[in-house]
């Protein structure tokens, strides 16, 4: 068995080139990274970079409709969370005051 060091999860979150906007580049986000290899954040990593608690991250996604950043569930009491599909779920709640006037 391979085993890979621990990456503490703050310095797995990076911040993904700027993509052109218009309609050619509004098709399915996840087609644009693999998945597979993209990393992973749990329910407590993610909360711990959030700043919120982990109870804050299981309401949203037992909201109707779901709340949060997407999310994978791998098994009853198991839930995943994408690093890129974090990282544009906080690019689209990111308000630039600049650009709001």
């Amino acid at each position: 068995m391979r085993i890979r060091p621990h990456v503490p999860a703050a310095s797995r979150l990076s911040v993904p080139p700027p993509t052109p906007a218009g309609p050619a580049h509004q098709a399915d986000p996840a087609a644009e990274f693999d998945l597979l290899h993209s990393g992973w954040y749990s329910t407590e990593e993610l909360a711990a970079l959030l700043k919120v608690d982990p109870s804050t991250l299981r309401r949203w996604r037992s909201a109707t409709p779901p709340q949060g950043p997407p999310f994978i569930q791998i098994a009853p009491r198991l839930y995943l969370y994408s690093i890129p599909d974090t990282q544009l779920w906080l690019a689209q709640k990111r308000t630039d005051p600049s650009e709001a006037a």
